[in-house]
């Protein structure tokens, strides 16, 4: 459990944050505020300090994918801005157009921005809204993976190919076949098996394909029933294509029992991240509108995993989205919140290092002391 002094502090901070910048993001933001809920907010704020600081301030970023190519470390974040589109509970004030790559010699280093790795007009199936991409390297070609409604403002999954890691670009004709929802995160097991895990309820569409097909209807689990789950493929060798079918990747509690739709805590929203330690698969991923970046163990890349506990308590701003990854031999989380702006659909990546105890399990980390 959270301790009750900072925590509390925190998530009081991201719940005034919600109301009084009414700019909660893609999955179901209420809108509401008054001065005096701002100010109540800027006083709270005022006593928190961020542990880690922006990585860069010439654009807004979100979604940081990180990962270490040739031994240089390079985030493939979301690239936020202002785009003038009122905000809805489906997040279309969330209309970016393109992605950055970022890049950093070492962990400590500055970040640049390598410019715009692909754009929206250069995606032929693309409709609106680039939201948070991963990235892969294999076949001596670095991927692009990346989600974006199509013409008929459904999600799907793209890929892009670039000979460099920081593009520009190619996208391919088509979305991935298979593919739907957002949130693509691509792993590379040990031994050289990719997969790819994704979805995402409320704006990310996931609660449209429970039959299978999509169908433009919101509808969810009751509380009492197991909650959406997020997707698991693994990829052909070509790395634009599934090897057989989408499964469902199963989250339990510490009694086998898949977690309820209600159990809104723990139960799975949205970023999806993949990463293994000691020989242990450790499938990480947002609770969404409970704030948290929780992370549940499994013993193989489909599943079942069992939930384990908090990486990240809840930062300023509705969102957060992340990646965990190791970097000379220390481990790292690659995260966002909204220091830059104060508003929840422009937001900054940060990093700071990441602890496991003895037991494999993650130590909790707070992002404000």
């Amino acid at each position: 459990m959270i301790s009750i002094s900072i925590n509390k502090l925190v998530l009081s901070l991201t719940i005034f944050a919600c109301v009084a910048f009414a700019s909660c993001n893609n999955e179901g933001e209420k809108t509401a505020g008054n001065d005096s809920t701002e100010a109540k907010t800027t006083a709270l704020a005022d006593t928190l300090k961020p542990i880690s600081e922006p990585l860069i301030s010439t654009i807004y970023t979100a979604d940081p994918s990180a990962h270490v190519f040739n031994g240089k470390i390079y985030i493939y974040p979301s690239h936020d801005y202002e785009a003038g589109i009122p905000q809805d509970d489906l997040g279309s004030h969330f209309a970016m157009k393109d992605y950055h790559v970022l890049s950093m010699d070492s962990i400590t280093g500055k970040a640049t921005d390598n410019g715009v790795a692909l754009d929206i007009k250069d995606v032929p199936w693309a409709g609106r809204q680039m939201w948070a991409p991963d990235a892969a390297f294999a076949n001596n070609t670095y991927y692009l993976y990346f989600p974006v409604k199509d013409k008929k403002d459904v999600f799907h999954i793209g890929a892009a190919t670039s000979s460099s890691p920081v593009g520009p670009f190619k996208a391919e004709p088509n979305p991935i076949a298979g593919t739907y929802s957002m949130d693509p995160a691509v792993f590379k097991d040990d031994d050289g098996s990719y997969y790819m895990y994704f979805g995402g309820i409320w704006g990310g569409q996931l609660q449209r394909w429970s039959t299978g097909k999509y169908v433009a209807k919101d509808e969810y689990p009751a509380d009492d029933q197991p909650a959406l789950t997020p997707k698991v493929a693994k990829m052909n060798k070509n790395m634009v294509s599934f090897d057989g079918k989408v499964k469902d990747l199963v989250i339990q509690d510490e009694n086998g029992k898949p977690l309820l739709a209600g159990d809104s805590t723990r139960r799975f929203f949205e970023a999806s991240w993949m990463h293994k330690y000691n020989g242990k698969y450790y499938f990480s991923y947002s609770t969404g509108n409970t704030h948290y970046i929780v992370y549940a163990m499994g013993d193989n890349p489909w599943g079942p995993f069992t939930y384990k506990g908090v990486v990240l308590n809840p930062v300023r701003g509705w969102t957060n989205h992340h990646s965990i990854v190791e970097v000379n031999g220390k481990w790292y989380l690659f995260y966002h919140d909204v220091q830059l702006s104060g508003q929840t659909h422009l937001r900054n990546v940060k990093v700071t290092e990441l602890h496991y105890r003895p037991d494999g399990t993650i130590e909790t980390i707070d992002p404000y002391k």
